[in-house]
């Protein structure tokens, strides 16, 4: 069995001997995700990618990043501008465009700030007002966003999923149908299938492009259906992750949550995308084996969360190698510890350069 040891060294993942110079060159990186576990991850992968306007060197891992997010949020600030101007939302890739900033900027603290007053303007974000005055100047979504990230100076492009402005659906245990992200994560019954409307939104062309060039290519971690299942929705994702030639990395959240995943294990999470894009599109999976002190389990216990089972053997089972290891970060709230998921995952794809430029 391929796995990590539990205090999350790598020692077992190492490169094979057969890998040459060529293994280490700068890898082509894609994330697909949103909410916080996305852009917790490009915290991580930021710090392997040159500074912009810079070429990759030898101490950078990642020679290209895109991120590519969901835009089916329909509640707080990004809700307000999205049924205001007819618009995507832009938080989940504001929040993306922060994190592979120069955090300590105060561009990106302005980006992130919130209106505590203000008639029309209390619980607005800047950074989301700063892309909607940006969409209507440029008329396009998506450049409006390239437009705030080379502001930011972001180490890395960010697309939207899709620039058709869409509707998560969801279909429930119980037989209803839920439209609308948000009332889909209050209601209590459980997910079974997940569809957009309108169906089969046009991909951006750049994303295509970038999953077909790509050597890395992860998903999650991040809300089971919207934030990862929503992006495999798209027409031409999930084939194109199908036919992909860089390594497939699945990245299972830390804990479960309410409808989305409760008691699921991870290699149910897997099914569950499996079910949706009607194809297998992982090669290696990141699971967390750390333990969680008492008190943790219990404050997530009251909310109805417990740990994600990490059945490696299942995992294994499916045709996805199991990479298990200690990845969590404990605070106020439970985060993927950044940096080592992002090593691990850039060492995943290096042993994957080395063994496909040099077969045994």
């Amino acid at each position: 069995m391929n796995t990590v040891s539990a205090n999350g060294e790598l020692a077992r993942v190492s490169k094979p001997e057969t890998a040459g110079p060529s293994a280490l060159r700068p890898l082509r990186v894609v994330a697909i995700g949103g909410g916080t576990g996305l852009s917790t991850l490009l915290r991580g992968l930021r710090r392997h990618v040159p500074a912009p306007g810079q070429s990759p060197g030898a101490t950078n891992a990642i020679a290209d990043l895109a991120a590519v997010v969901t835009v089916t949020d329909d509640g707080g600030s990004s809700g307000r501008l999205r049924e205001d101007f007819n618009m995507l939302p832009p938080g989940d890739l504001r929040n993306c465009m922060v994190a592979l900033s120069e955090e300590e900027d105060l561009l990106a603290r302005l980006f992130t700030h919130r209106f505590r007053s203000g008639k029309g303007l209390k619980g607005h974000n800047f950074g989301n007002l700063f892309v909607a005055a940006l969409t209507e100047i440029t008329g396009d979504f998506a450049q409006a966003v390239q437009l705030a990230s080379k502001i930011l100076a972001t180490r890395g492009r960010i697309y939207p999923a899709t620039k058709a402005n869409a509707t998560l659906v969801a279909n429930m245990d119980d037989g209803s149908v839920v439209r609308g992200e948000t009332k889909i994560t209050a209601s209590r019954r459980r997910i079974v299938e997940l569809t957009l409307d309108p169906p089969h939104p046009a991909p951006l062309p750049e994303t295509l492009e970038a999953i077909e060039r790509a050597d890395l290519i992860t998903v999650g971690p991040g809300s089971l259906y919207t934030s990862l299942i929503t992006n495999l929705l798209v027409d031409g994702i999930p084939s194109a992750l199908g036919a992909a030639r860089g390594l497939r990395v699945f990245i299972c959240n830390l804990m479960t949550q309410a409808n989305e995943s409760l008691n699921l294990t991870a290699s149910e999470h897997i099914e569950r995308i499996y079910d949706h894009t009607r194809t297998h599109i992982f090669d290696c999976a990141i699971v967390n084996t750390g333990q969680f002190s008492p008190e943790t389990l219990a404050r997530y216990a009251a909310e109805g969360a417990a740990p994600i089972v990490p059945d490696i053997e299942r995992i294994e089972a499916l045709g996805v190698r199991c990479i298990a290891a200690d990845f969590a970060s404990e605070g106020n709230v439970v985060r993927h510890m950044a940096s080592r998921v992002a090593d691990a995952v850039l060492e995943l794809a290096r042993q994957q350069a080395g063994q496909s430029q040099n077969p045994q």
